[in-house]
């Protein structure tokens, strides 16, 4: 089996009000919440397959620590793929909430389509459907601080996107690495914890704590970034 892995941008907030980027989420919202201790969620179907980087997956899996991981019900050629945002251990049973949540329909699809056609104008895009998955003021284990942060899988049809959203952000001293390392594709940030509190000023769509990615087949390199 092949195996891709994903390093997702990651943020480490203090208690804030969470960054107005965040698409709906949470139980008022209809979000599925994972259960406290549970490391991870069940397999989650997706309503509409997911395009990423040539292989189209079925299925996610949601984990407490940040992991998301992308599976093909039936082994095939390309695996399953981890997104791992860092090692950093996170704590739900003494606070926070993860929560996850797709759309086919509704004022969700319009805000994705609004977002892609500006971060991509060579493309004519309108989104089919979104998942929104948020990890909202999870402690860490063993250490001061919460994190919270989202992704957000945008597609119609081949077409797939990525959206990495923040939070305001306070100083830690928790080592941070950040971006997507594929077979064949790469980005990279490096954050040590002091430069920890610029996270929510950097961009690759000049949108200070969004980042948006093309993935379906990886043709397509993110934006230099953008430290506002």
């Amino acid at each position: 089996m092949r195996i891709i892995s994903v390093i997702l941008l990651f943020s480490f907030t203090a208690v804030s009000p969470l960054s107005d980027l965040f698409y709906p989420h949470g139980k008022g919202k209809g979000d599925t919440l994972n259960v406290q201790d549970d490391i991870r969620s069940p397999a989650v179907t997706l309503q509409s397959p997911f395009s990423f980087f040539g292989h189209t997956y079925s299925q996610i899996y949601v984990y407490k620590d940040g992991l998301l991981k992308l599976s093909q019900k039936q082994f095939v050629s390309g695996g399953d793929i981890f997104f791992n945002p860092s090692l950093t251990c996170l704590d739900n049973s003494k606070g926070g909430v993860i929560s996850y949540n797709q759309y086919s329909e509704g004022s969700v699809l319009s805000r994705a389509t609004q977002d892609i056609n500006q971060y991509f104008p060579e493309v004519t895009f309108a989104a089919s459907w979104v998942f929104v998955v948020t990890w909202d003021g999870v402690p860490y284990c063993g250490h001061p601080g919460k994190a919270s942060f989202q992704v957000v899988f945008i597609s119609r049809g081949t077409l797939s996107f990525m959206l990495i959203n923040y939070s305001p952000t306070n100083p830690t001293n928790q080592y941070v690495k950040a971006g997507y390392n594929t077979t064949k594709h790469s980005f990279q940030i490096l954050m040590s914890a002091s430069s920890i509190s610029n996270l929510i000023k950097t961009s690759n769509v000049n949108v200070p704590g969004r980042w948006a990615f093309w993935v379906n087949q990886g043709s397509i390199t993110p934006l230099p970034a953008v430290d506002a």
